[in-house]
């Protein structure tokens, strides 16, 4: 095979179809929360999910950081937390004498990995030739690494009159080398890019931040858009993105077909006001993207209308606005629309724009990385499923509209808070992120990134295909949450919100309390919860998992019976759990809370009110709800003996015609009662914050 060299770094002739390329891999050390991470990009589009303050935001200026024209710069406070530990450590090393290479080895530098993948058998790999700098024929990556590392030379002004007094204690000692680091890491640091063969780190080759540009562009449409500014200045958003649109399309380097637009759009400016509107929009309606395949407009969506104020020399820079159409020849402004709209419009037109800057340059980029965040801003919920689904679907249309259909080598990276988003994106693409203490200090966070395209080891293909389509049928908000539960039915979620008040109430002044934290319920059912177990397990959530005794008795057939009569469960979470399928109600009784807990899981079934294992206990929810308000008048616990409180509650429970209404019952018109004891047990050890390892139960591992 022919390797690509800077020889072939020129781009394929215009007849030759584009080779689509993409960066697949991405390393990063030491930058904010992204302390140590990898992340696996999808050619077409990768979906970062995860809770609030986890490092998505830290990802997006990172790459706008090393994609933006300039150079780019960093900070002390870009710098991980625990990466001042390691700053302290090289001051140490210095104070002792030690040489400059121990020194430079013990900074801390912010390094950023790109593996570049292209096709084994391309016969040209335009600008990406020139990081290929490896001989092995197989290989089909390309690597950069970006360092923001000290200078050479650095070492003697970085710690130069750097000294503290011993007798202080070490914080303020720390405190105090800190700020004096700040100052220095400004002069004293600088960016440094290279190129690096895969399979021998040795093998260098210093690139210029040109080279990488030529490689790689970027796009980012952040989260904080101007969208929804209430004060009585109008809010011209997308006018300003049509102006940048229409400056692309009057460039040298534009496409004829666009520069025809241009040169249009400013022969209309000549005609009469009423001319000239009519004239402006049959032309920019040809710049616009197919706004149809995301539902707009609909049945109640005004048409763009474009309005201009006549200024022939500045028309294109300061006075091009959007409208909405109107009646009797009056056009709303852009402000007037719903912010929906005006969120999905701008993002399109953003799109569009990448797009025709990307193809107006002479020689175009291999890759085309564009980031968005939080897209469902303002978005109903349907629009935020359509918006992610027809994402990638919008680059072949722009290639095929503008471009004679030459692939455009875009890689979109969306960031969200949206269930609705993230489980309409393939389950392959999404990127779990989360932040937990990287040492012992709280307040030390690093964040940790699950791919689900590898996913938890073991898990079946049909069990992924489950979890998906579950989690996209219930918009399952499973990946955000800070803790869970997962329950088998409505009685337990209609009464949950009022247990978790009940027990928050109850609770001391210094104790969790459930009821202030984000938890995800999730009714599964009983056949189908052990089916969460290993996605549960690979994205580290506390979580409860709730469900009934349903004792049977082996030698009636395996028919419903009574705990106490109870020779085994027909229970499949609770068999999967423990991994024995003959397990007895009785051995489930007799077991501790200790026996419950499997890494960051508890089990919850029904226990006695009372520490008495051989007391009454209920079978499912509505016996065990019974039995911890037997002072209730509609149980008619009085007089019921001892012996046949169990009986009694079973045949209320049984009594029960709908469960539904049941729980309405006490959540609304009843609401003084007891949390039976399992539930009250349970939701307490999930209110505690206290993230645990995740490991196997001694006493019965569950999967």
């Amino acid at each position: 095979m022919l390797r690509a060299s800077g020889a072939l770094s020129s781009v394929s002739s215009e007849h030759e179809p584009y080779c689509l390329m993409h960066i697949h891999k991405v390393s990063i050390k030491n930058f904010r929360l992204l302390r140590d991470v990898s992340l696996t990009f999808e050619p077409s589009c990768t979906t970062i999910v995860g809770r609030n303050n986890s490092g998505k935001t830290s990802l997006t200026e990172l790459f706008w950081r090393i994609l933006s024209p300039t150079t780019p710069t960093f900070r002390f406070e870009d710098f991980s937390l625990a990466a001042h530990e390691e700053f302290w450590a090289a001051f140490q090393r210095n104070l002792n004498q030690a040489n400059e290479q121990e020194i430079r080895a013990a900074l801390p530098n912010i390094e950023i990995k790109l593996w570049f993948s292209y096709p084994q058998n391309a016969a040209a790999l335009g600008p990406l030739g020139d990081l290929v700098i490896d001989l092995n024929p197989e290989c089909t990556d390309a690597l950069v690494v970006i360092r923001y590392e000290l200078k050479d030379g650095g070492i003697t002004p970085f710690f130069k009159e750097l000294a503290f007094d011993a007798a202080q204690p070490l914080e303020m000692q720390k405190t105090a080398f800190c700020k004096a680091v700040r100052e220095r890491i400004a002069t004293l640091y600088h960016p440094h890019l290279a190129a690096v063969d895969p399979n021998d780190p040795t093998n260098v080759k210093p690139l210029e931040w040109a080279q990488l540009r030529q490689v790689v562009s970027g796009g980012f449409i952040n989260a904080q858009r101007g969208l929804d500014d209430v004060t009585h200045k109008d809010r011209d958003v997308l006018g300003k993105v049509l102006e940048d649109l229409l400056g692309t399309a009057m460039s040298a380097s534009a496409t004829a077909a666009d520069q025809v637009i241009a040169t249009n759009l400013k022969s209309a400016v000549q005609q009469m006001q009423t001319n000239m509107d009519e004239g402006f929009n049959q032309q920019l309606n040809q710049l616009l993207p197919a706004f149809t395949l995301f539902g707009y407009p609909g049945l109640a969506d005004p048409e763009l209308r474009t309005e201009t104020v006549l200024d022939v020399q500045k028309l294109l820079s300061n006075h091009t606005r959007v409208h909405y159409a109107g009646v009797n020849g009056i056009n709303l402004p852009e402000a007037y629309n719903g912010l929906g709209a005006r969120n999905l419009i701008f993002i399109l037109l953003r799109l569009l724009e990448f797009y025709k800057t990307f193809i107006a340059q002479p020689t175009a980029p291999s890759v085309h990385l564009i980031f968005i965040e939080e897209p469902e801003v303002h978005l109903h919920p349907q629009m935020q499923e359509v918006f992610v689904s027809k994402l990638t679907a919008l680059a072949g249309i722009f290639a095929q509209t503008y471009n004679g259909g030459i692939p455009w080598p875009v890689q979109f990276v969306v960031t969200t808070h949206s269930s609705h988003v993230a489980n309409r994106a393939p389950f392959d693409s999404l990127r779990y992120f989360f932040a937990t203490s990287s040492d012992q200090r709280a307040n030390v966070r690093a964040t940790q990134i699950k791919d689900l395209r590898t996913g938890p080891a073991g898990m079946a293909m049909p069990d992924r295909e489950f979890l998906h389509k579950y989690m996209t049928l219930t918009r399952c908000d499973l990946l955000f949450a800070d803790k869970a539960i997962l329950i088998e039915g409505a009685t337990e979620r209609i009464l949950l919100p009022e247990m978790i008040a009940k027990l928050d109430a109850a609770a001391a002044a210094n104790e969790p309390k459930l009821g202030s934290q984000y938890v995800s319920v999730v009714e599964v059912g009983g056949a189908y919860a052990h089916l969460f177990f290993p996605l549960l397990s690979f994205l580290e959530l506390r979580t409860l998992v709730v469900t009934d005794l349903d004792a049977v008795d082996a030698n009636q057939h395996r028919s419903a019976c009574m705990v106490a009569q109870g020779t085994h469960t027909s229970n499949a979470c609770i068999k999967a759990w423990f991994n024995d399928p003959n397990i007895s109600p009785a051995v489930l009784l007799a077991l501790d809370d200790a026996a419950k807990i499997s890494g960051n899981r508890r089990i919850a079934y029904q226990v006695p009110e009372t520490t008495d294992v051989a007391g009454p206990c209920g079978r499912s929810f509505e016996d065990a709800f019974a039995l911890a308000n037997r002072a209730l008048p509609i149980f008619e616990f009085e007089g019921v003996a001892e012996a046949q409180l169990a009986a009694h509650a079973w045949q209320k429970a049984e009594a029960v015609d709908k469960k539904s209404d049941f729980a309405l019952r006490f959540a609304i018109q009843e609401p003084n009662w007891n949390v039976p004891r399992y539930l009250r047990d349970g939701l307490r050890w999930l209110a505690d914050g206290k993230h645990t390892p995740a490991v196997q139960s001694p006493v019965a591992p569950a999967p």
